[in-house]
């Protein structure tokens, strides 16, 4: 396979780590801009505010206070509407929808979710329920229970080793889109970008392991002890798409790059076929001034027996004087091959 081929072959994996990288930025810029429907909708998990003011704990808990009190000319409707005017009031957005980078706010009015503002991008970032809404952890805690300091703590550390999983695995991917350029010309680039492709990979599933699994036990705890306040949670859609197709992208190219470190040689078959050719024969070369009989197959001084083969060489020796019994050297019990001339080679 030559060029030609190795260049088929490094195509595929090289589009599968591009569809990665852009899966992986994707849920990077997640609730990173107000203005984008597009990137508003790639959360992890929103917290719904919306209906605090009605039905809610809250309002119960306050009107039979008012009850114990004595006031029972309050109603629970008028409560409402004064928690509505508090929340207006302490700028408490509607729902607050949790990223990589930040979180988003907004307000829902006619069925309609409208983001208006995102926090800057921050670097290891973790979503503070108490500044948010404005009280201390202490109240937090006492109003939610005591195990829900332990399950920030917990929050906290593993939103920070997922961010660095997450960051791991972009850099790891663009480096394989810059390196696989050189897989196109050896087996050696192969190998290289193979290795860092499966360090992509192992962060981009360790990183959509963290935040699914995260954001799940999240959703079941605090859903449950916020429902009760009016508190909706609700986990993201495309966000958890995203992340997961990075994932089956950096698998696929991990595969086709380690396939082709085994085969697709960029090398020339009529190449191989040649360079055995000469391996396998042996030319010898003369050296100058050297000496080799003549043999059989050429007689000397250019006779030949009636018998023997014709291969048309002559020799410019002369031949030698008759004896006196006109017989010839070679019919005498001699061998001719010892006394057999040399040529120049």
């Amino acid at each position: 396979m030559g060029k030609a081929g190795r260049i088929a072959c490094i195509f595929t994996p090289y589009v599968l780590t591009i569809a990665s990288l852009i899966c992986i930025i994707m849920v990077g810029l997640g609730c990173t801009k107000a203005s984008s429907s597009t990137l508003n909708n790639l959360y992890f998990i929103r917290l719904d505010l919306s209906n605090i003011s009605s039905g809610s704990a809250l309002t119960t808990e306050i009107t039979d206070l008012l009850s114990d009190a004595g006031i029972t000319d309050v109603t629970a409707s008028e409560v409402s509407a004064t928690i509505e005017t508090l929340q207006d009031d302490a700028n408490i957005a509607d729902f607050y929808d949790i990223g990589l980078w930040g979180y988003c706010e907004g307000n829902s009015t006619d069925s309609k979710d409208t983001v208006s503002s995102c926090t800057d991008p921050k670097a290891q970032f973790y979503f503070n329920p108490a500044s948010v809404l404005g009280l201390s952890e202490t109240q937090l805690e006492e109003e939610l229970g005591s195990s829900m300091k332990k399950i920030m703590k917990v929050y906290k550390a593993v939103s920070k080793w997922m961010f660095i999983a997450y960051l791991v695995a972009f850099i790891a991917t663009c480096a394989q889109v810059l390196l696989g350029v050189f897989a196109i010309f050896s087996r050696w680039g192969s190998c290289v970008t193979t290795i860092i492709s499966i360090v992509s990979f192992l962060f981009t599933l360790g990183a959509s392991l963290t935040s699914t699994i995260m954001f799940s036990i999240a959703k079941g705890s605090l859903g449950s002890a916020l429902k009760v306040y009016g508190i909706e949670v609700g986990l993201g859609k495309n966000i958890y798409v995203a992340t997961w197709l990075a994932v089956a992208f950096s698998l696929g190219a991990t595969i086709f790059w380690m396939l082709s470190t085994c085969c697709c040689s960029g090398r020339s078959p009529y190449s191989h076929k040649d360079r055995g050719i000469n391996r396998g024969s042996v030319t010898a070369e003369k050296a100058p001034y050297t000496y080799e009989p003549i043999g059989a197959a050429h007689p000397p001084f250019g006779t030949q027996e009636p018998h023997a083969p014709q291969h048309g060489y002559s020799t410019s020796y002369p031949p030698p004087p008759a004896h006196h019994n006109d017989i010839p050297m070679t019919h005498n019990n001699q061998q001719s091959s010892a006394y057999e001339p040399f040529r120049h080679a």
